[in-house]
């Protein structure tokens, strides 16, 4: 099976780090014309220096009105991912603890960002009666997560249940809406804060726990990314990938 996307054009949210960056670079080794983007300029940079072939710019996912104007730039885009989200630097509370802003800031990003995004995106694939849109969710969206931030668990478990909703509205025009939900994978700085935060003892228990006995890398989750986008899989759509090693 052979995945190429010359004549392809592609735009991957949250591109400076971890997941973004491979998926990135991925669709860019693969023949696509590909737009990256995030709010960490450095890191989208540094994306840009591994793939100087990217194009990159700045871009909140949780404000509609950028998103709108960020997407009429482009000319139209063929392949949608949104990756953009994460827990905004927040750690595990007590539910007494968490204000409406805490709250909200992770809905922002890992809802409200791939809804804004996939509505933007829609009237250009519409028009093709073709086009592809991933979202990346986390094994936290169906089932709890580590990090014990509620809004996360919740905001990761909205983005699966918004995925089968557009997978039936965009259907009819020739789009696949699928999602990939990652296991815990040391691909960002947080990542490796709670990795480091388990300890010993925590990080065996972890792997015991993964049928593979290994964490995976950003580059397995960027490949399960490409075969949702593929012509291979023209006739999936509304599903979710675990990519964690077998739980």
């Amino acid at each position: 099976m052979k995945i190429e996307f010359a004549g392809k054009t592609v735009l991957v949210t949250g591109a400076a780090h971890g997941f973004g960056r491979a998926i990135a670079l991925g669709f860019l080794a693969n023949g696509a014309k590909v737009f990256a983007c995030d709010v960490n300029l450095d890191g989208l940079a540094e994306t840009k220096r591994l793939g100087p072939g990217l194009e990159i710019f700045s871009l909140n996912v949780g404000d509609r009105d950028a998103v709108q104007a960020a997407v009429a730039r482009t000319g139209g885009i063929d392949i949608l991912v949104n990756n953009a989200g994460g827990v905004r630097g927040q750690v595990g509370r007590p539910i007494e603890e968490i204000s409406a802003a805490d709250w909200q800031t992770i809905f922002d990003v890992n809802v409200s960002g791939a809804f804004f995004m996939t509505q933007a995106v829609a009237p250009a694939m519409k028009a093709r009666k073709w086009g592809r849109v991933i979202n990346i969710s986390s094994g936290a969206g169906l089932g709890i997560t580590l990090t014990g931030i509620q809004a996360y668990a919740s905001a990761k478990a909205g983005q699966i249940g918004l995925t089968r909703q557009l997978a039936h509205e965009l259907g009819p025009f020739g789009i696949t809406v699928n999602n990939v939900a990652p296991g815990f994978v040391r691909s960002n700085p947080t990542t490796e804060k709670q990795w480091e935060a388990m300890g010993t003892e925590g990080q065996q228990k972890l792997l015991q726990n993964i049928a593979m006995r290994h964490l995976g890398s950003p580059e397995d989750i960027a490949n399960a990314v490409m075969f949702f986008a593929s012509e291979q899989a023209g006739w999936i759509s509304g599903q979710v990938l675990s990519v964690d090693g077998g739980k």
